[in-house]
């Protein structure tokens, strides 16, 4: 069955799609989420602006007189006065940060449909590769994320450009001017700036969601082959669907057994775990072709006798792999000096290092 990216002509199920959101697979834009949280913050600052002044200077003073007190300064230390300084900050703009917390999740929401995922946030080996890091940085992605960055510096250097520009006559006639009446001037052109990056960065923000959507669209697009056994399998009794998944659990389970004989080493558990590795030196780490528990760790290690695969018994190693590591999968890093020992002991005893060229 054909199953390359340009076969996937139809779109996806909702099965496949439901699939996916369960995986975390869900459209969302990380700049929609800022716009909404920028936007938020600013209305609130600019709302509470009088209040958080008058309480941060109210703050400053007091201060200020404190320590033209010694004796008060040496009866509270300056331990207490920054610490009562820091209370009032976080007093004065704990109103902003709540709201652009609560902004930041609703935005998120909505852009989820409040579809909650912790597949997203399993350790996955496949990102710490280096060839895939390179793929991401050479990707089309990458070329995205580079104009995204490009349009955002022009959107907020234009916007305080233009806006210094048209009232730098303004700016020049504030000098001299006593720094309480200056601060209404500086702080109504700071929310004005910020009012037309919001509007300026929206569409583009917008555009980023519906690419992210694009994207996950794009990757979840499916053969027609694909759509015909799914619609079958759906169209199928529960128990016609179960005998299905049965044979096909059988089958990869015969699959990983005949890959055993093929394997360098076996490591195993005395009784519970079993684990099989390849390695013939053309890939960067050896590769797990088979691992099992119990009753499937004991066809394991039979399968390896009767082939002559040798066997070492490592307890924490076994359940470490059969645990972290997927049939199929290179070793990840953590597991590669125990695994280079026990590899290379094996190896060594069967002259297979000297025929690798590698001792």
């Amino acid at each position: 069955m054909a199953s390359g990216g340009a076969d996937k002509t139809e779109k996806a199920t909702p099965k496949r799609r439901g699939e996916a959101r369960k995986k975390g697979q869900i459209a969302r834009s990380a700049d929609l989420n800022s716009i909404f949280t920028l936007a938020a913050m600013v209305a609130v600052l600019g709302a509470l602006a009088p209040a958080i002044v008058r309480r941060l200077a109210q703050s400053l003073h007091d201060g200020l007189v404190l320590t033209a007190q010694p004796d008060l300064v040496q009866q509270k230390g300056l331990g207490g006065l920054e610490r009562s300084f820091a209370g009032s900050v976080i007093g004065a703009l704990w109103p902003i940060v709540v709201v652009a917390v609560i902004v930041a999740i609703l935005a998120t929401g909505l852009q989820t449909r409040l579809k909650l995922s912790t597949q997203i946030l399993k350790p996955s080996f496949n990102k710490l590769s280096p060839a895939a890091g390179v793929k991401r940085l050479l990707g089309p992605q990458a070329a995205v994320e580079a104009l995204k960055q490009i349009v955002k510096v022009l959107v907020v250097g234009g916007a305080v450009g233009m806006l210094v520009w048209s009232q730098l006559h303004s700016f020049a006639g504030l000098v001299g001017t006593p720094p309480a009446a200056i601060m209404p001037v500086v702080g109504g052109s700071v929310r004005k700036i910020a009012w037309i990056t919001v509007l300026g960065l929206l569409p583009l923000a917008l555009a980023d969601f519906f690419w992210q959507r694009y994207r996950i669209d794009k990757s979840l697009r499916m053969t027609k082959q694909e759509v015909k056994e799914e619609s079958r399998q759906t169209d199928m009794p529960p128990e016609a669907r179960a005998a299905i998944r049965r044979r096909q659990r059988e089958q990869a389970r015969k699959r990983m057994m005949a890959a055993v004989p093929t394997a360098d080493v076996v490591i195993a558990n005395p009784t519970h775990f079993a684990v099989a590795l390849r390695y013939d030196g053309t890939k960067p780490a050896p590769e797990v072709v088979a691992k099992g528990a119990d009753l499937v760790a004991a066809e394991i290690r039979r399968i390896a006798q009767e082939n002559g695969v040798p066997i070492v018994e490592d307890p924490p190693l076994a359940r470490g792999i059969y645990a972290a590591v997927e049939i199929g999968q290179l070793i990840p890093e953590e597991f590669f000096v125990a695994v280079a020992e026990v590899i290379a002991a094996v190896m060594r005893r069967s002259g297979k290092l000297r025929r690798l060229g590698i001792a």
